[in-house]
């Protein structure tokens, strides 16, 4: 299943979110602010662009038909391999979001550009759950949970910058 979603950060140059987006302390208030019970966030600097690594555990905001195989709680494993800023100065990452000991990720890609008076951020990937006859069902309820973290990060994130 396709997930797309866009947001903007008004007033906010590509830098400046980047440079939320790579915060340590901002990724690890984020999953705090998102609910989450325990949680791990790294992030590794390489080359001009960075990798930062999530892990955390969080209440299974979906339907009982899905709790039933993931139980009252998900732990969710996201990984974002940013480039460095090309001529532009816009960035893209490779983003992977598995759910821990489920066959459940979305694979995409996230790119953060200039747009108007601030910046535009972007996901584009593709969601999968791989269980006979009822991963279809499951996938778009994996894909809301995401739309959903996406959005509260970015609402977020508007909020310290």
């Amino acid at each position: 299943m396709k997930l797309s979603e866009k947001f903007s950060y008004k007033g906010a140059d590509v830098e400046a979110v980047y440079g939320l987006l790579v915060d340590q302390a901002f990724r690890t208030d984020s999953c705090a602010n998102q609910g989450a019970s325990d949680y791990e966030v790294t992030v590794e600097p390489q080359g001009d662009g960075a990798t930062v690594t999530i892990a955390r555990t969080q209440p299974a905001d979906l339907p009982d038909f899905v709790k039933k195989l993931t139980g009252s709680t998900v732990k969710v494993r996201q990984t974002e391999v940013w480039s460095g800023p090309d001529a532009s100065g816009n960035r893209t990452a490779d983003v992977k979001v598995s759910i821990v000991g489920q066959p459940a990720e979305m694979i995409g890609t996230a790119k953060l550009y200039a747009k108007d008076d601030g910046s535009e951020f972007t996901v584009d990937g593709d969601v999968k759950v791989s269980i006979p006859f009822i991963g279809k069902k499951i996938e778009p309820e994996v894909a809301k949970a995401i739309r959903t973290s996406l959005r509260e990060e970015v609402e977020y994130g508007m909020s310290k910058l």
